[in-house]
């Protein structure tokens, strides 16, 4: 572990270039040694679509076979996007599909509240620690800043390598009081990101697809895990939920190998132990094109409504294992 100027200006200890960290589970593909527990995370921002349903139903029959338990996690902090009716349309229609967990939003259990925005205490304490290891640095650059800065003409899927624009920028500039983060002058208020360790290679074993290896600053770069409308970032927000919720095994869509990658880096920094990974391979359309929630014909309610069965679509995945 070396040293470097923190976020505040002063020196405090921040992950350096040095080993590489290992995720590995024991003996490769099982979870870790205690009791199963899974998790299906869905955001209510849409209807979810036969994508969604392939994966949740990966992540059931997994805590099925270890003998686990399966938890129903809202991740409603999206205060836009998020809406009731999705909410509704979310339990009815994993009910529908045949997923079945014992604890959630809708049944209770020991780590209730089991949606997002009633878990801000847990994610304000976890920034907290991180901003007092110097692990954050204020940044106030949009996506579009990065983009520009980058000389890139498309977002692409991932978050663009972060170039470094604010790393300099010293965090007592900025006031942190309760739920107000302006700068001192009450102007506009900055997202917060986290330091990369450059060169350092993030390596871990995918139930799934086997040995994953991501090199920081190159692979991704400074991301931000706290966003200038006072909310955490995903990455934030999924690792502290992961681990207050004993999550042994996350099962999740391949297009968030990276975050795993950048979460954790997040574990280590909070001293967190992390969870085995499983990433699925994603569902196309017709046209190879990823499913998305627009994709509205192919919606677990646009299905139902038109009679399909869940077996039925159970399998016609299985015979097209790679779509």
């Amino acid at each position: 572990m070396s040293a470097a100027p923190s976020a505040r200006g002063g020196d405090a200890p921040v992950l350096g270039v040095g080993p590489s960290i290992h995720s590995i589970p024991p003996g490769g593909q099982e979870c870790p040694p205690h009791a199963y527990r899974g998790r299906l995370a869905p955001s209510p921002t849409g209807y979810l679509h036969l994508g969604h349903a392939r994966t949740f139903w990966t992540a059931q029959e997994r805590a099925t076979e270890q003998g686990g338990v399966l938890i129903l996690r809202n991740e409603d902090l999206d205060r836009q996007r998020c809406k009731p009716e999705f909410m509704t349309a979310m339990l009815e229609d994993l009910r529908w599909f045949g997923c079945e967990w014992q604890e959630g939003p809708d049944v209770g259990g020991p780590h209730a509240p089991y949606k997002q925005s009633g878990r801000m205490p847990l994610y304000r304490a976890a920034f907290e620690q991180l901003r007092a290891g110097g692990f954050l640095f204020p940044c106030t650059c949009s996506r579009q800043d990065v983009l520009r800065a980058l000389q890139a003409p498309h977002q692409g899927e991932d978050e663009p390598v972060y170039p470094g624009t604010c790393r300099a920028v010293t965090g007592d500039k900025w006031q942190v009081t309760g739920d107000v983060r302006a700068d001192a002058g009450g102007d506009l208020s900055p997202s917060w990101r986290f330091r990369v360790p450059d060169g350092r290679a993030i390596t871990f074993l995918d139930g799934l697809l086997g040995p994953q290896s991501f090199t920081a600053g190159k692979d991704f770069g400074d991301f931000i895990v706290w966003r200038n409308d006072d909310l955490p970032a995903y990455q934030l927000a999924c690792v502290v939920d992961d681990a207050a919720m004993g999550i042994t095994e996350v099962v999740r869509g391949a297009d968030l190998l990276a975050s795993t990658a950048r979460q954790l880096l997040l574990y280590e920094a909070l001293g967190l132990v992390a969870p085995a990974f499983f990433h699925c391979p994603l569902m196309t359309d017709e046209r190879g094109v990823r499913l998305a929630k627009r994709h509205d014909a192919l919606s677990l309610r646009a299905l139902r409504q038109r009679g399909c069965s869940p077996p039925e679509l159970r399998a016609a995945w299985r015979q097209s294992p790679t779509a």
